[in-house]
């Protein structure tokens, strides 16, 4: 390994005895082989620290916090102690798929704009099964800035980014969730971000995940990244709209509130953010009606269940149908086995 490795790989861990050589060997089994391997133990009680110490290939290198400092200020030590000129982050209970780094950094050589690069991601359950899941994020910059202003567009596990970047505008420490969707939304304002179609992680699901024990801060958390996208785009929110706008992205937990009414209210705030944008050129215009577009049909497509046939009248009525691509629509209309 040459003395500056091209890619630092970061992995913070806490009390991670059982899974973590699960990550340590998906990366070492890479099949780019110029990075070094960063591990910030987070103040672990367990045998974390016994099980990495079994290693002995040169490029793992473990490294401690004094006491448990929490997740954002691990990221950011993290950070400080990378050496690579890319850094490419996982979870210390994931797998990297072998040809992860490979990918990824032929993308950023290719791709000077881009300040980092994500990919999809599929999942495996506690006893890494694999789940028929995939996790699949908008691909070109200006659709994933655009994403933000509604969820987090970029899956953390799956980015490699630019050290020197990543380094300057830090992980904030007083978002102990979602530190990752804030500094996305914060390096849109001034940087190009994309991600893969390729599937480059597999996340592992089980009830000691941080963001499984903590839902509600999550929501305060995502709120009021939502509540400063909306700002910059030209709207201050009340608080009101500001909940109905989070559950834009998320309409499965509307249940029996996907009524009419919110369908109505949702295109009228859609129609309210598209002039804002216009005037305010925050995000490129088509870019913002594509996110929007897919936002409505969603909700149209949940809606059904309780609305029937008159969702997809509404669909068709709305003016945001006419941006609906052709393929979207032969979705729509080929019928669909009834939910269980």
């Amino acid at each position: 390994m040459a003395t500056t490795p091209r890619v630092t790989v970061f992995i913070p861990v806490h009390n991670r005895q059982h899974y973590i050589t699960t990550a340590v060997d998906s990366i070492l089994a890479q099949t780019f082989e110029d990075f070094e391997l960063l591990i910030v133990d987070d103040g672990s009680t367990d045998a974390t620290l016994d099980v990495l110490a079994r290693y002995q290939d040169p490029r793992l290198r473990v490294e401690s916090n004094p006491r448990n400092l929490g997740i954002p200020a691990t990221r950011n030590r993290g950070l400080e102690l990378a050496r690579g000129e890319y850094i490419a982050l996982l979870d210390s209970d994931d797998i990297s798929w072998p040809n992860r780094l490979a990918r990824q950094v032929e993308t950023l050589d290719r791709h000077s704009d881009l300040a980092q690069i994500g990919s999809a991601c599929d999942f495996m359950d506690a006893e890494g099964q694999r789940i028929n899941r995939v996790r699949r994020q908008p691909l070109a910059a200006d659709d994933v800035a655009a994403s933000l202003a509604f969820y987090c567009a970029l899956t953390n596990r799956t980015i490699m980014a630019r050290t020197a970047i990543l380094r300057d505008y830090r992980y904030r420490e007083d978002f102990p969730r979602c530190q990752d969707y804030e500094l996305h939304q914060r390096l849109s304002r001034t940087q190009r971000m994309a991600n893969l179609a390729d599937v480059l992680v597999c996340g592992r699901e089980h009830g000691g995940r941080f963001t499984k024990q903590t839902d509600a801060l999550g929501r305060e958390r995502k709120r009021e990244i939502c509540r400063r996208a909306l700002i910059e785009i030209g709207i201050t929110p009340g608080e009101e709209d500001l909940d109905r706008h989070y559950a834009l992205a998320r309409p499965k937990k509307l249940g029996a509130a996907l009524n009419k009414d919110y369908l109505a209210w949702a295109e009228q705030w859609l129609a309210r953010l598209d002039t804002a944008n216009r005037r305010s050129q925050r995000h490129v215009p088509e870019a913002l009606s594509r996110v929007m577009t897919e936002r409505w049909v969603e909700l149209c497509w949940h809606a059904r269940r309780q609305l029937g046939t008159g969702a997809y009248l509404h669909l068709m009525r709305s003016p945001l149908a006419r941006r609906v691509p052709a393929a979207l629509w032969r979705r729509l209309r080929t019928p669909r086995p009834a939910a269980s």
